[in-house]
């Protein structure tokens, strides 16, 4: 049978390990950029913990969704789209989005969308 450990024991156990927890209350959201993709987490518990000078960001809970490419080439991609399909470049961006960055299938909409 496992016992449990209250926090202030495990406090101070991390303590004389050298390990330092500071939790973060007012965090709202945690976004994590990458090349292809943004992971967005909303509403996390965040804790700093630092171990022999390092420091570690740690993130857990919360509710989490993924969001399709989002870097500079995008607004290249609206403009490329805008001018296939003879829009403006908001709503160019708009059906980028709607296709989740997919060029021609967001080409594809805005034509189907525009009147003959």
């Amino acid at each position: 049978m496992q016992r449990r450990i209250n926090p202030r024991e495990a406090n101070r156990m991390m303590q004389r390990m050298g390990m330092q927890v500071k939790q973060i209350d007012d965090v709202t959201r945690v976004v994590i950029e990458s090349g292809s993709k943004k992971i967005i987490i909303d509403e996390p518990e965040v804790a700093i913990v630092t171990v022999q000078g390092q420091t570690v960001y740690q993130v857990g809970g919360g509710r989490t969704r993924e969001e399709g490419p989002a870097s500079a080439s995008s607004d290249e991609d609206a403009k490329l789209v805008a001018a296939q399909a003879g829009v403006s470049a908001e709503e160019a961006a708009s059906a980028l989005r709607q296709s989740g960055g997919d060029l021609a299938q967001a080409i594809i909409l805005l034509k189907q969308k525009k009147p003959s």
